[in-house]
Parts: C-alpha cells; sequence; structure tokens
C-alpha cells in the first residue's frame, strides 16, 4: 500500500497478546481530511496510550485532558462546539452527578454535530452512563482493554460519516484493519460489526418480522385480521430455562455455548410476565458475555426492533431496558407453538 505501519502489542486481559496493527502515513498526510479527536480522561497513562492509538490511526488530536476539561469545556459550550471534533474518547470508571451532567450534555452536542462518542466506564457506574447517553448512539465500553478500545475506535472510524468516505477506499480498509487479529474479544465483535458500516445499507444481524405471518382475511368481511397473541409463558417455566441454561457453564467453558441474543430474550421475557423492569446491568449480567460485548449484542438488537430503551419516569438519569410488543408477541407464539415440550427447552 506504500505506507508505513505501526505495531502494537497489546493484552486481551487474559495475558496473551494480540497484535494490532494501525495505519500510519498516508491518511496522517492528508492534513485536510484527517478527523479530530478529543480525548477525556483522569488516568494519565490511559490518556497517553488512547492519544498514541488515535494518531497512530491518522486522526489528528484537538484536545486532550483529564474529565475537568471536560466540565470547563461544558460550562464554555461556544468553544467546546468549536474544538469537539470528529471523535469524542472519554474514561469515566467512577462518575460524579456534575461529570453525569456534562456527559449527557457533550451526548447531545455530539448527536446535534455529527461527532461519535465512546464512553468507557465501569460495571458499577454503567446504569449512570447508560442513563444520560440517549442522544448520540455512543458506544459504551466497560472496562475494556487496550485491545478493546482499538476495536471501538475502528468501528467508529467506519462510520465517522462522509469525510472517511472522502478517503481512497485503500486507505479506508487500512483504517478498518484495526480491527483485525485482536483475538477472540475480535472475533466475537467483528461478528457483530459485520453488519454495521457506514450508510448501513446491509441488512441487520438479525432478521425479525413479528407476527405479521400470523394475520389473515376474514371471509366474510375481506378486511385483514390478526389472529389474538396468546399469552406469555408462565415466567416460573423461563426462570427454569435460564438455570438449566446456566448450568452447562459447570460442566464446560461458558463461550462453548454463549448465545446473548436468546438469553436477553428469556431474561426480559419472564421480566415482563412478572412485571418487573430490567436494568441494563442486569441485562447484561443475563446475556451471559462480557459487558462490552454484551452492550452491542443490545444495540443491535434494538436497531432490529426487538428492544427498546424506557427512561425511568421517576429519575430521568436511569433507563432501562424492555422487549418491544412485536418481540414479547413473538416470544408469546414461540412458547405456544412449543407447547408442553417447552418445559424441556435448554
Amino acid at each position: 500500500m506504500g505506507q508505513a505501519a505501526t505495531q502494537f502489542e497489546y493484552g486481551n486481559g487474559d495475558g496473551s497478546g494480540a497484535k494490532v496493527v494501525a495505519l500510519k502515513g498516508r491518511v496522517q498526510d492528508r492534513g485536510s481530511l484527517a478527523l479530530a479527536v478529543s480525548i477525556f480522561a483522569d488516568r494519565s497513562y490511559l490518556r497517553a496510550e488512547m492519544e498514541e492509538d488515535a494518531s497512530a490511526a491518522g486522526l489528528r488530536i484537538a484536545q486532550a485532558g483529564d474529565l475537568g476539561n471536560l466540565l470547563a469545556a461544558d460550562g464554555a459550550q461556544a468553544r467546546a462546539d468549536a474544538v469537539l471534533g470528529d471523535l469524542v474518547l472519554v474514561d469515566c470508571p467512577v462518575i460524579d452527578g456534575a461529570e453525569l451532567a456534562a456527559l449527557a450534555r457533550l451526548d447531545m452536542r455530539a448527536a446535534k454535530s455529527g461527532a461519535q462518542l465512546v464512553v468507557s466506564t465501569s460495571i458499577g457506574s454503567l446504569d449512570d452512563v447508560f442513563g444520560c447517553l440517549d442522544q448520540s448512539e455512543a458506544q459504551i465500553l466497560v472496562t475494556p482493554s487496550r485491545a478493546e478500545r482499538v476495536i471501538a475506535l475502528g468501528r467508529t472510524l467506519a462510520r465517522a460519516g462522509n469525510r472517511v468516505r472522502e478517503l481512497s477506499e485503500e486507505d479506508r480498509l487500512a483504517l478498518l484493519r484495526l480491527t483485525e487479529q485482536v483475538g477472540q474479544i475480535a472475533q466475537k465483535l467483528e461478528a457483530l460489526s459485520s453488519s454495521s458500516g457506514p450508510a448501513s445499507t446491509q441488512p441487520s444481524a438479525f432478521r425479525f418480522d413479528g407476527a405479521e405471518g400470523d394475520a389473515r382475511l376474514d371471509d366474510g368481511t375481506d378486511r385483514l385480521v390478526r389472529a389474538a397473541r396468546p399469552p406469555l409463558p408462565d415466567p416460573r417455566l423461563v426462570r427454569r430455562i435460564i438455570r438449566q441454561r446456566q448450568l452447562r457453564a459447570r460442566f464446560f467453558e461458558g463461550d462453548l455455548f454463549a448465545d446473548p441474543a436468546w438469553d436477553m430474550l428469556l431474561d426480559l421475557t419472564a421480566a415482563r410476565a412478572e412485571h418487573v423492569r430490567v436494568s441494563v446491568t442486569s441485562l447484561c449480567i443475563a446475556s451471559g458475555v462480557p459487558p462490552t460485548t454484551a452492550l452491542r449484542w443490545i444495540g443491535q438488537m434494538t436497531d432490529a426492533g426487538l428492544l427498546q430503551r424506557v427512561d425511568d419516569e421517576t429519575d430521568r438519569r436511569r433507563a432501562f431496558i424492555t422487549l418491544t410488543d412485536k418481540a414479547a408477541d413473538a416470544m408469546a407464539r414461540y412458547f405456544a407453538e412449543l407447547g408442553t415440550s417447552s418445559a424441556m427447552l435448554v
């Protein structure tokens, strides 16, 4: 390709390394096309890593500082909008009320300007962070490794908009190689991201038509009539199926049977029948996969019309995940079709 490349050795969390080839050279030489990135992180070593990875990918660092800089920028909105850049990377493993408010306003500004937002946090702060990010379609990472951060950066570059598409196809493919060769984590996340590129012309990872096929013409009036939806299954049955599925992890590697989409659908079906709300943290746990991976599945399933975000009416800082009516209808019909044999499902 004619440009220099730099290799970084990243740990993926289990002590093994994974090499990531980052584009460096030709894209950096095109100052007029270089995407600008703002970085906010209190941990200096992490901020340095994020700057290094962003620079290696041909990005221009618009600003970099701790979360205090985010608060200061939030207090001077006109200036903040000017330097927000095309990408914004924020690390907030523990976040207080003022930072949450600033993050929510940053989310709104990113949505308005079209900037791509990537926020990393901890499992303890996930519900708070998720609750205040509802405008910009931000990527949320939970205690990510450096490899996972690079994957998120590659995905962000792939959907960063028209400015990325102005690059040659060769350069754009080189940028996308940031997401390659990062071990098992990359393979799982790449499987989910293969259908999400810029301009989103490819089909969703999920084919979901709801119960439209159950509609029929009434013989007397020739009007379209939809069959009555059966009731949701007994939540005790669904919980028993979930426990049976989880039992396998005692005897086999959990990854062998990983099926986060189905595990989340089962959990939300039981919760709907029980009339209880499910937080994003709880749903991530129910998925049986790492939280960052679960969040990507939640995003895919939301785009496919299976799941929906519901804000807490008593606390706007919180949000829950529920089945859509069509998904609930499909689950009810699925269990009704299985009948008594559903008790044997694992």
